[in-house]
């Protein structure tokens, strides 16, 4: 494991820092919406970090995990805030960004905020994306535009709706102020710009984020080196020891080139 978690504050949220010393290029974990940096895949990639001597961080959003606030007051806004602030304060030198699920959304938000104004990043740069079942514009795509009209009446009426988990996890909130600050961040329908390599590892059996969202996603990366797999039998969490396997792969063959 990385060191004890470490904290900063991102306008007055406490935020919960897990980074591994090591050569470049780092990895940089951006994990999914109400996931934490202790998952499945974030401790095998910090795993393997230590074995090949590279750099890791990993991030609690606010509202997961070890970080503070409360998971029905966060938005996007806040979550990208707090994505760019952990890179730009805590990545040295050439970064891989690995995003799993929403993750893939930050990652590729970060990736656009970079372009536009490198000196976000301060000391550190992309050399390359890896997003797991990536779900860019997944509050509306995959939320907003799936619910019955029912459900949004009562998320327009009460400010939120409680959502079963399919994990057997609580119901958690799914706020109105999520999905409208979520409109502030679509991606899908017009080019993205990352200026860095992009391989992307999809499920097809995946029920939450449907392989043909990944491909719309390629659509919109023409200008840039992109591919993507397709895992026949795999679902959303690709965490199986084979899709392990796969992701360190994958993260090896673009620190390779990098």
């Amino acid at each position: 494991m990385s060191s004890e978690s470490q904290f900063i504050d991102v306008d007055g949220r406490r935020i919960a820092i897990r980074a591994r010393e090591g050569n470049t290029p780092g990895l940089f974990w951006l994990g999914g919406f109400k996931s934490d940096m202790k998952g499945t895949k974030a401790v095998a990639l910090d795993a393997h970090a230590a074995q090949t001597g590279r750099a890791c961080i990993r991030f609690d959003y606010s509202g997961h995990g070890e970080s503070g606030g409360r998971f029905e007051d966060a938005t996007i806004s806040q979550w990208l805030e707090e994505s760019l602030a952990v890179f730009g304060n805590r990545a040295k030198g050439p970064q891989i960004v690995i995003g799993s699920s929403m993750g893939g959304w930050m990652a590729l938000l970060l990736a656009r905020a970079l372009a536009k104004d490198p000196s976000l990043a301060k000391d550190a740069k992309l050399a390359g994306l890896v997003l797991i079942a990536p779900a860019p514009d997944f509050t509306e795509e995959l939320m907003w535009k799936q619910l019955s009209d029912e459900i949004r009446k009562q998320i327009e009426s009460t400010g939120q709706w409680e959502r079963p988990s399919v994990y057997g996890d609580p119901p958690y909130a799914i706020t109105k102020k999520l999905i409208e600050d979520g409109r502030k961040h679509l991606l899908l329908g017009q080019p993205i710009e990352v200026k860095c390599p992009v391989r992307i590892l999809q499920g097809v059996l995946d029920p939450d984020v449907p392989w043909q969202h990944a491909m719309r996603l390629v659509s919109c990366l023409a200008q840039d080196d992109v591919a993507m797999t397709l895992v026949k039998d795999s679902d959303h969490r690709l965490s199986r020891p084979d899709d392990i396997q796969r992701l360190l792969k994958t993260v090896d063959e673009l620190a390779a080139d990098a």
